[in-house]
């Protein structure tokens, strides 16, 4: 054991030239290692969705600093069986997050988000001590201002109903004496649940934009704020962190105009009224949503036919008909799971180009619409050509296509990458 210049001891690990404190944390994908107490875990739900956001925390390290953690739906069952209240743990690589600027239970800047290859391990035989809890007071008058502002989100543990015997609703009088003396204070229990959805409506006109500039995930969420933001690509570098579930990563659509098909009585017909196309064949499109990340953001990517293909190197059609030919016992109605293909990604670092279009400014959603995947070793299109500007046609007939047919399914919502149901990594 490595001893302090002042004589203290500190705990000698393989992990002690990465330990790092709550405090010095910052954006971005870490490989180190946070030694932290877990003072309390719950389940996030979006109270009009009613989904599984995922699973908070409030953490508190050695030094005494609280931050928040969060853990994605498809990964609870991975960590919940180790987790218990008051335990010890350290954490293997993770992703710095942004803290919300919505429901808030601690003052930090930066959110723990476990990440796909995060590691949780109860942290044994440590001498170091750690706070068991750690309180922020708060009176009735703050709790009614702050009511409705979707700000800090208060994990109220109860309330105080005396104070050394006395009622503290008819304000007790404490003298100096009173005050020296040792104070008594009963406590009740009493749980709450505060939660809310901001609904951002404004409204921005946009033009196109063909060409692609290098930037970083931080870079396109602030060019997107840009009161002359216009309808642009992007050529980004990114790490694929999940696959986002809770919708169908894939959708039937007309294979003359690729707009979505419905079931009529006797065959399926193309929601595109411009289609002249009789008889319709149905066929597997990707519409697919990856949770990625950079050094400096998170985001979710929506991929779209060929940039779908691109990353799995197989084509939807097949993939959902591999399916179907291996579970043949399946009713029609069923609809195949996220493949192997697509969760074998996960992990992957890419260059995605992205773009970006009036749902974006108007703050309709955060997500990105990835038109093409790069090799990493691509340099970036500095200037508009005649193939860019042909491809970007293409793409904006073929995402025009899926929008008219899925509406808002096409997009996140404004909160959806913090809402999005995550699926299970396979191993």
């Amino acid at each position: 054991m490595a001893m302090k210049p002042h004589g203290k001891s500190i705990v000698s690990s393989d992990y002690d030239e990465k330990v790092v404190f709550f405090k010095d944390l910052s954006l971005g994908h870490h490989e180190s290692q946070l030694r932290f107490r877990l003072i309390h875990f719950w389940e996030a739900w979006n109270p009009l969705k009613k989904t599984l956001i995922g699973m908070e925390m409030l953490l508190i390290d050695e030094k005494g600093t609280l931050i928040q953690g969060f853990v994605s739906p498809g990964r609870i069952q991975k960590y919940l069986p180790d987790m218990k209240r008051g335990s010890v743990y350290k954490l293997n690589n993770f992703y710095g997050s942004r803290n919300k600027t919505v429901f808030r239970v601690a003052d930090h800047t930066v959110t723990v988000s476990f990440s796909w290859n995060s590691e949780l391990s109860v942290l044994r035989d440590c001498h170091i001590p750690f706070d068991e809890d750690s309180f922020r007071f708060h009176s009735y008058e703050e709790f009614q201002a702050n009511c409705d502002l979707k700000g800090d989100l208060y994990d109220v543990v109860g309330h105080m109903k005396l104070v050394n015997g006395q009622s503290i609703v008819e304000a007790p009088v404490l003298d100096e004496v009173e005050i020296a003396k040792a104070r008594r204070v009963l406590i009740h229990i009493q749980s709450h649940e505060l939660g809310a959805n901001p609904h951002i409506t404004e409204q921005v006109n946009a033009e196109i934009v063909t060409k692609r500039e290098t930037m970083t995930i931080e870079e396109i969420f602030s060019y997107i704020k840009q009161e002359t933001a216009k309808d642009a690509f992007f050529e980004c570098t990114a790490t694929i962190d999940d696959v986002v579930h809770g919708s169908s990563w894939y959708y039937i659509s007309c294979s003359g105009c690729h707009s979505k098909v419905s079931k009529g009585p006797t065959s399926l017909i193309c929601t595109n009224n411009k289609c002249e196309k009789v008889n319709i064949s149905g066929v597997a499109q990707y519409l697919s949503k990856i949770s990625v990340y950079d050094n400096s953001d998170q985001a979710v990517f929506v991929l779209l036919g060929d940039a779908g293909r691109e990353l799995t190197g197989k084509p939807a059609s097949e993939l959902v008909r591999s399916y179907f030919e291996a579970n043949g016992n399946e009713g029609v109605n069923h609809e195949a799971p996220v493949p192997e293909a697509l969760i074998s990604t996960i992990g992957q670092k890419h260059k995605f180009c992205v773009k970006v279009t009036e749902h974006n400014f108007s703050g309709k959603t955060r997500s990105l619409t990835v038109t093409k995947i790069l090799p990493l070793d691509t340099p970036p299109a500095t200037e508009s050509s005649e193939v860019n500007e042909t491809t970007a046609a293409s793409e904006e007939k073929f995402i025009n296509h899926v929008g008219s047919a899925e509406g808002s399914k096409r997009t996140c919502d404004g909160t959806d990458l913090e809402e999005a149901k995550r699926l299970k990594r396979g191993d």
